[in-house]
């Protein structure tokens, strides 16, 4: 696969066909850097399904059965004791602790997966190394795409074509 290109225009009405230019000829387009909102890109990047939530209740609920079972071994079988009458698998007494403890993975784990879906900690990224970025919060719109052939010209000759100032490849 090669590398993506970044595309440089001075208007959002340029930017707005190159993607659609690129995206009618297969090509996916990355992302979108530009100084104020764009409302026909809203649309375009619409954003991935966050598996967080899931993750995290998926290891809150895990993490507090595993904390009930463990005090249910251990007080049924490894270490009965009868204690002021109640029976030996008193389940509101088991409660409090599965609880806490589902509460503190499903937080710790959804830290971790936040960080691990935003591509977190990266404290450079390849594009920052393009001196044409640092105009996208000023007075340029970028376009960021993704080849669909190994060749990446016909995409270039589509950007160039859709107004492109400037057509870079990017190198991770």
């Amino acid at each position: 696969m090669s590398a993506p290109l970044l595309a440089e225009f001075d208007n959002p009405d340029a930017l707005v066909r190159a993607m659609r230019l690129a995206a009618a000829d297969g090509h996916r387009a990355l992302d979108a850097f530009t100084p104020f909102p764009v409302p026909d890109l809203t649309n375009a990047f619409a954003p991935p399904r966050n598996l967080v939530r899931p993750v995290m209740a998926l290891a809150g609920f895990g993490a507090a059965a595993a904390m009930y079972a463990l005090q249910w071994y251990s007080s049924m079988i490894d270490y009965p004791l009868n204690t002021g009458g109640l029976p030996l698998h008193s389940w509101p007494v088991f409660l409090l602790v599965p609880f806490e403890f589902g509460v503190l993975i499903a937080a710790i784990t959804g830290l971790i997966a936040l960080f691990w879906t935003c591509g977190l900690p990266r404290l450079h990224h390849p594009l920052f190394a393009i001196p044409q970025f640092e105009r996208a919060s000023q007075d340029r719109f970028l376009l960021l795409v993704a080849s669909k052939d190994t060749d990446p010209a016909a995409l270039r000759e589509s950007l160039e074509r859709a107004g492109a100032l400037l057509v870079a490849e990017m190198h991770p």
